[in-house]
């Protein structure tokens, strides 16, 4: 009996040791290739973090009356094409509005990451983050269905900060404007649904399969 597990774990050993024939070991080391995708996304994170940053400092300043300060933030709220507005100290709804852009930032910043650390980890390579103290939650049961559901979440949430600066800003845009946006909303609500609903059913088609 001893003898047959030995048997049998040398021969699960060598399988898994086994080399791989040269055509699936270049198609396997072409993941590889994504490398530099993931690197340009962290060099664009980086952008995101000096933009934001060039914002904030322009808020504050504006804050304390520097009126070139208020002159940008009052332009970068102002939708294209309408009239930028004198001021001599930023109003609560361009005070929002700016928050909100902050505040948009930070979500596409959030959607980076996930793309950037799910996506290395699921097509690229493992990170061997299991026992690190600031390993992300999601990210120990991360999979391709995982990160697609966690994806159209995110999308969702930048959207809702873009039509909320919408809303709140209302009176500098046309009916089909809004409607359109609140219709391109819903757009992704209804697709993150379905991407959510079909993660849900598949597994139990497998199971039930079996």
């Amino acid at each position: 009996m001893t003898s047959e597990a030995s048997n049998t774990s040398q021969t699960i050993a060598k399988l898994e040791t086994r080399p791989l024939r040269p055509l699936p070991r270049l198609i396997f080391m072409s993941r590889w290739l994504q490398l530099p995708l993931y690197l340009g996304l962290i060099i664009a994170q980086g952008v995101y973090v000096w933009l934001f940053w060039v914002e904030l400092v322009h808020l504050v300043e504006a804050t304390f009356g520097n009126e070139e300060a208020i002159r940008q933030i009052v332009a970068n709220v102002t939708p294209h094409g309408q009239e930028i507005v004198e001021m001599s100290k930023p109003s609560e709804t361009v005070i929002m509005l700016v928050i909100l852009g902050l505040i948009d930032v930070v979500m596409i910043s959030n959607l980076l990451i996930m793309v950037i650390v799910g996506g290395y980890e699921t097509f690229v390579s493992r990170l061997d983050l299991e026992r690190h103290p600031d390993q992300p939650e999601w990210l120990s049961h991360v999979n391709a269905s995982v990160l697609k559901v966690k994806l159209g979440t995110a999308i969702i949430s930048i959207s809702s900060i873009h039509l909320l600066k919408t809303f709140i800003n209302a009176h500098a845009y046309d009916a089909k404007t809004l409607i359109a946006q609140t219709a391109i909303h819903l757009t992704f609500l209804v697709s993150a649904m379905a991407i959510a609903a079909c993660d849900r059913i598949l597994p139990q088609n497998g199971h039930s399969q079996h």
